[in-house]
């Protein structure tokens, strides 16, 4: 028996799981049809914490007949987070990273301010519309360079820690297009998949 921990990003990656469907709706009714045959078998079970099925659920405005399926399906399980034991050295980089990021993050905030600032100083727009298209792209480089520096290849969500948890507490094998996610769970020494295999992977254990 196998056991697999699924990330919210899976079912939204269509690039990277191009075989499982076209839509989200087809990757979700064929990855059933898998886990079902797989249950029968006793060959694998698919997990998922509350807080990544939560935010499976914010993507749709009501829960559509073939989610209900699938929710149906899986094991919903929270990982014993008194129990799982983890390095304190991947605490103290986590911590180190963490304030590392958020200084970078406030300096590079500091930068563009300073040049929607310079803008204004410059030349003062004649209208409201005008003043928010010459701030407007400092503004959006703002946020997405402050979301590169903090964000990416990082942890930013309980839902991604509760994966890791998870994944560690079941030795299960973890499937996951975030690249944050897969970094730490590879400093955890945790068993990963690339996406684009997990439809071999269950095709393999079914024959």
């Amino acid at each position: 028996m196998e056991f697999f921990v699924i990330d919210t990003n899976f079912f939204f990656n269509l690039q990277e799981i191009k075989n499982f469907g076209k839509t989200t709706k087809e990757v979700i009714q064929n990855l059933s049809q898998y886990i079902k045959k797989a249950g029968a078998l006793k060959k694998a079970e698919v997990y998922m914490p509350p807080s990544v099925i939560e935010e499976l659920n914010s993507f749709f405005d009501d829960e559509p007949e073939y989610l209900k399926e699938f929710l149906a399906l899986i094991h919903v399980k929270s990982p014993n987070r008194n129990f799982v034991k983890i390095s304190g050295q991947v605490f103290y980089e986590f911590v180190k990273e963490t304030r590392i990021r958020a200084y970078r993050g406030l300096k590079i905030a500091e930068e563009e301010a300073r040049k929607a600032a310079q803008l204004v100083l410059k030349k003062t727009p004649n209208s409201t519309i005008e003043f928010e298209k010459t701030v407007g792209e400092v503004i959006k480089n703002l946020r997405e360079r402050y979301r590169n520096a903090t964000r990416v290849k990082f942890l930013d969500s309980k839902a991604d820690v509760d994966l890791l948890l998870l994944t560690k507490e079941l030795d299960a094998t973890l499937i996951s297009t975030d690249e944050g996610v897969l970094l730490w769970a590879e400093k955890l020494g945790l068993k990963t998949l690339p996406a684009p295999l997990f439809k071999q992977r269950l095709e393999n254990l079914l024959k």
